[in-house]
């Protein structure tokens, strides 16, 4: 499903957030140190290679809600933003941080020229966000920055199980009213 919103295209799509073709950016789950693991993070880290790793070294440790742009290396996208999202219930204000990671993504995003990312669900696998929670926080705050943007055309956000993206469908339409 996807709908325009100010002029941006926002869809959601079951994959891997590691094979987005076609993206400028996409967007990683990263943990404080920005190194592989598991999720997101473990899938980004192994198909971009070994020099991702030793970038990212040069911008750790990094705070809850702060971002991060690389390059992707071997991804097909030229570019990933690493965001540290909250874990749920332990990082407060849960909700404030985990906005910050979408809003900081988008403004670095826009402030290099990229349009088109790729975002996952941030804190919603190990970091115990429950999803359909992170999903409403995740689309409040990309529909309240996308105005303020003047480069980004195409944001998607890449679900790992049916029952996510229907959940992002539903929540999506919602949004509309």
């Amino acid at each position: 499903m996807q709908r325009t919103i100010h002029g941006v295209l926002i869809e959601g799509t079951l994959g891997d957030i590691a094979n987005q073709q076609g993206f400028d950016v996409v967007v990683n789950a990263a943990n404080k140190d920005l190194k592989p693991g598991g999720g997101v993070a473990g899938a980004i880290h192994r198909a971009a290679g070994k020099a991702l790793e030793s970038e990212t070294r040069l911008f750790a440790p990094i705070e809850v809600g702060q971002a991060v742009l690389t390059r992707g290396f071997n991804l097909p996208n030229p570019y990933v933003i690493h965001c540290l999202g909250p874990v749920y219930k332990v990082d407060e204000p849960s909700e404030k941080l985990l906005r910050e990671c979408y809003e900081k993504a988008l403004s670095l995003a826009n402030t290099h020229g990229l349009k088109k990312l790729a975002f996952p669900i941030i804190s919603s696998g190990a970091f115990g966000y429950p999803m359909h929670e992170a999903i409403e926080v995740a689309l409040k705050s990309v529909i309240q920055s996308i105005e303020s943007l003047d480069n980004i055309t195409h944001i998607r956000f890449v679900v790992y199980n049916d029952s996510a993206l229907e959940m992002f469908e539903t929540l999506l339409k919602e949004r509309e009213r």
